[in-house]
């Protein structure tokens, strides 16, 4: 967020609702309150100022956001903007999508009104260059990896479905032509933006998205897309879908009305991620105009996956952590034989290794997404990264559901929800854009 007045005012207001005098007066709910409602109102009119500038502004050339500056070191501290940014998160997940999390996972929907709550906060507008209407002055992947994780510590699966349209919108402003970023991207700027998801993974054994089944064929008029994808975040209710199709040999990226003839829709449920309401894609012959070829020769499609990579890394580390929030108090309540189980070294070890491992996964995804956002190398970084998530995530959902023994298994507790969501780190790509 620029350092307007309208910033430094919510800094202002989040640094005071973490002051430890309002426990010794008593009066930090009302004050934590009035802050997260300033919050969302201070978003809401950046949201406003946006669409204002998207009325004018009219056919643009082509703006891609500059890399920020390289530091001589890796600095993990975060800056004004980017801890204004996790506060808030944090309360929209914790006062917001927690609590919803259990019927949204039971309903395989996401609420309404959590969608509602979290579109307030204008989430695109960090996606998209100011010249179309957006807030964003620079590539920032690392903010986009706290958004992520700050987003699942209340549910991953929701997290994923309010992820969707913003990874949508970073991928147009990372590589769509001018035309494709001045006819989208204000659009993500609007109190009534569209609804938009990413489809990438294809419902093969060991599926690898640099070997797409999904084939487009040019045309007369434009492009012909033919194949199935699977596990698609939102995907029965977007109004745009980004779709990754082989062309001529190589991936690219198709940009798909929703309401395409030839384009079927039905539910593709999995042991997680319910809440993100993910769906089996149809193309049948589906045609696009010439327009809807993402960007030019420049596109990067390896960059693209890896991007994606670090969005995924980002939801794992925040589902980690709330996993690892909540066994530690349960492991100290809880007693056996006269003591908590905690004091067992078996119990404090386990939750010693799911500590160390997530900030091991929180540590290479950041360095990752910093060599990405200073202009640096960094696909190894984020192969690393992703790696390590694959493996550590998974191992963090078990030892949760192990360590609160026979409730881990039941809905009574959100451990078991959070394992199930965690084992989709590994075998899904798509869905989600730094």
């Amino acid at each position: 967020m620029p350092r307007d007045p309208i910033g430094l005012a919510l800094s202002t207001m989040t640094r005071l609702a973490a002051s430890p005098w309002l426990d010794r007066l008593g009066v930090r709910t009302p004050v934590e309150k009035a802050a997260y409602q300033g919050t969302k109102a201070g978003f809401r009119t950046l949201s406003l100022a946006a669409r204002e500038v998207s009325r004018v502004s009219g056919w643009m050339p082509r703006k891609q956001l500059p890399a920020r500056s390289s530091q001589d070191l890796f600095d993990l501290s975060l800056d004004d903007d980017q801890k204004l940014i996790v506060e808030t998160l944090s309360r929209l997940a914790m006062d917001t999508l927690r609590p919803a999390a259990a019927e949204a996972d039971e309903a395989c929907a996401m609420p309404a009104e959590v969608y509602e709550a979290a579109t307030e906060l204008g989430l695109t507008l960090y996606a998209v260059p100011e010249a179309f209407g957006g807030i964003a002055e620079s590539q920032s992947p690392v903010t986009s990896v706290l958004i992520a994780e700050q987003l699942a510590r209340g549910d991953m699966g929701m997290a994923l479905g309010l992820l969707a349209p913003f990874g949508v919108a970073q991928a147009i402003s990372q590589w769509g032509t001018g035309a494709q970023q001045s006819s989208y991207l204000p659009l993500f700027c609007d109190g009534d933006a569209p609804v938009a998801t990413i489809a990438v993974d294809e419902p093969s054994p060991l599926f690898d998205p640099m070997q797409l089944q999904t084939r487009a064929r040019r045309t007369g008029s434009g492009f012909e897309l033919s194949g199935t994808k699977s596990a698609v975040v939102l995907g029965e209710v977007s109004d745009l879908i980004l779709v990754a199709a082989v062309l001529e040999g190589t991936p690219r990226l198709f940009l798909v009305p929703g309401n395409s003839d030839g384009l079927q829709r039905s539910a593709d449920l999995g042991m997680g991620l319910r809440a993100a309401q993910l769906t089996r894609l149809e193309l049948n012959k589906v045609t696009v105009p010439n327009d809807a070829l993402l960007g030019d020769d420049s596109f990067d499609y390896p960059g693209f996956l890896d991007r994606a990579s670090l969005m995924r890394c980002g939801l794992a580390i925040g589902t980690a952590q709330a996993v690892l929030d909540y066994v530690i108090p349960y492991c100290n309540e809880r007693t056996a034989f006269g003591e908590p189980i905690s004091h067992r070294q078996s119990v404090a070890f386990m939750i010693s290794n799911m500590a160390i491992e997530t900030d091991s996964m929180r540590m290479l995804t950041w360095r990752a997404a910093s060599r990405a956002e200073t202009g640096q190398s960094w696909h190894r970084e984020a192969s690393l990264a992703r790696l390590l998530c694959n493996e550590k995530a998974m191992e963090t959902g078990t030892n949760g559901v192990q360590l609160l023994g026979g409730h881990g298994f039941v809905k009574e507790h959100p451990v078991e929800r959070w394992y199930r969501d965690l084992r989709s780190v590994a075998v899904h790509f798509g869905g989600a854009h730094a």
